[in-house]
């Protein structure tokens, strides 16, 4: 019996060779002989945790990012959550934010006993829509928490005039751009409060990690409160005052990013600007690469900003395809290339839609986005053959099904 044989061009799905033989993550961490030794020299010292290595690297991070002050947190959740106490949210409360990002931004929100309050994103960046928020604004808005989606700022200006003629407070979540900058200042300088994660497939990891930057001392001295169980001073401090006694002055949590983290990331953000660097010039030949391809809608660029680009999600024209978002993703999946979906709206998950109501279709462009989105491999440890796979990949899907 003979076997008819398999065209070299035919998708994986279909039997085709692939066009990776392995598989080619979305995101994952770099890390180096440095980072690894500087973690053993803390393993080897008297500090764990609250310790020298945390003001190190606050202080250090503060510097980059063009803040006063940064606290470090034992994850961006957790650094969101802080910002949300800082800010002074609690039950009774509202805060405005976008749909398109992970849950962890409106649930910050819910953990203070407030109510997140969804606003849609603008059609090309897909950021919090600063037009949309007036209309979401009530007497009981007490801020606004744009996100920087896949590393693009929110449209900062704007959002900060409607939070000053309100007297908001607002709460930048910057888990995806720290690096990126916005009309020529740096995210981290700009907001009330600026947040950051160091989760592997981020900039820089730390494990897991998060910060919050602010120029504002009081927010700064809560922020630090509030990571260590609301007790007004450290370990480290009492030992080097040469005292036990410490009051506890608000209800905190034990939210401390330990210095065998914050020794990982002194020596992670010495390589920000070349990790920066890398993922800007992936992004330039995704852009380049994709311009041509019928079916593929690259990721928008203001004038203002200049991204950081922790994701690089691409939307599918359907129009021009045969089929939908769903099995273009299994193809690429098959052809080993790690595509994920950045993401689900959060009012469409089942614990938003029980518990507020939601039925879908209130949001019509972030809905629209998330039915088409998938973001490709982005990280600054790929090289440019794993470049030249994800550009393949995506052509010999597209072309394949192409109406």
């Amino acid at each position: 019996m003979t076997t008819t044989p398999v065209s070299p061009q035919a998708l994986a799905i279909n039997g085709g060779s692939p066009v990776r033989a392995t598989f080619l993550p979305y995101g994952r961490q770099s890390v180096d002989e440095t980072d690894i030794q500087s973690v053993v020299e803390v393993l080897r010292s008297d500090w764990l945790t609250t310790g020298p290595k945390v003001a190190e690297f606050e202080e250090a991070f503060a510097t980059r990012v063009g803040a006063a002050f940064a606290v470090s947190f034992s994850s961006g959740t957790a650094a969101l959550h802080a910002a949300a106490f800082a800010a002074g949210l609690k039950s009774g409360d509202e805060a405005i934010t976008t749909p398109l990002t992970f849950a962890a931004t409106a649930n910050s929100v819910l953990y203070q006993g407030a109510t997140p309050v969804f606003a849609d994103v603008c059609e090309d960046n897909l950021n919090l829509n600063s037009q949309a928020i007036e209309a979401k604004i009530s007497a009981k808005t007490r801020a606004i928490v744009p996100v920087d989606y896949a590393g693009h700022p929110a449209d900062l200006t704007p959002i900060l005039e409607i939070a000053r003629r309100h007297k908001l407070v607002v709460i930048e979540d910057a888990c995806h751009a720290l690096g990126a900058e916005y009309d020529g200042r740096r995210v981290g300088s700009i907001a009330d409060m600026t947040v950051f994660s160091f989760h592997p497939v981020k900039h820089i990891t730390t494990g897991e990690g998060g910060m919050v930057a602010t120029n504002d001392a009081k927010f700064a001295e809560t922020l630090l409160r509030f990571r260590n169980h609301g007790i007004s001073s450290d370990a480290r401090q009492r030992q080097s005052a040469g005292q036990w006694h410490y009051e506890m002055v608000l209800l905190g949590f034990n939210y401390r990013l330990p210095d065998i983290g914050c020794a990982l990331g002194i020596q992670q953000l010495k390589k920000l600007d070349a990790n920066l660097a890398r993922r800007r010039e992936i992004a330039a030949r995704y852009t380049e690469a994709f311009r041509e391809i019928p079916g593929v809608v690259s990721p928008a660029v203001r004038p203002e900003t200049n991204p950081a680009w922790h994701l690089y999600p691409i939307r599918l024209d359907l129009k021009k395809l045969t089929v939908d978002r769903a099995e273009v993703f299994r193809a690429l999946r098959a052809e080993n290339i790690g595509v994920n979906v950045h993401y689900i709206p959060v009012h469409l998950h089942p614990y938003y839609r029980e518990r507020f109501g939601y039925k879908g279709g209130e949001f019509p462009i972030a809905e629209n986005a998330y039915e088409r989105l998938i973001s490709l491999p982005m990280f600054h440890g790929m090289s440019d053959q794993d470049v030249d796979d994800v550009v393949e990949a995506v052509s010999k899907i597209a072309a394949h099904f192409r109406r």
